[in-house]
């Protein structure tokens, strides 16, 4: 049995979509009030963005928070970069930093 490359598989899907959630759950059932804050805010912001529900794959769940240096979820990509958690995306939404981020 041929063994996963899950770094290749996370660059794939940050670098595929110019905005990327790795989430627990979908935008349309988030399973985690973290998730469905960061999801009304793209959607208020109308965001297309690509999504990986975290909770149906452990190997590329424990495997994301290496690649990330970041330990929790969910987790926002721009143009294959790490923006930040709920918290952090709150704020520079706050901030109205998030849009020109987005812009990018």
């Amino acid at each position: 049995m041929e063994k996963r490359n899950l770094k290749q598989e996370y660059e794939k899907m940050i670098n595929e979509n110019k905005v990327f959630l790795f989430m627990k759950g979908d935008p349309e059932q988030p399973f985690c009030g973290f998730s469905m804050r960061v999801i009304r805010i793209l959607e208020e912001m109308k965001v297309e963005f690509g999504s990986k529900n975290i909770l149906e794959d452990n190997e590329i769940r424990e495997a994301v928070k290496t690649f990330s240096d970041w330990p929790t979820y969910p987790q926002l990509y721009v143009n294959g970069k790490f923006v930040g958690g709920c918290e952090i995306i709150e704020e520079l939404y706050r901030d109205e930093e998030l849009e020109s981020i987005l812009k990018e």
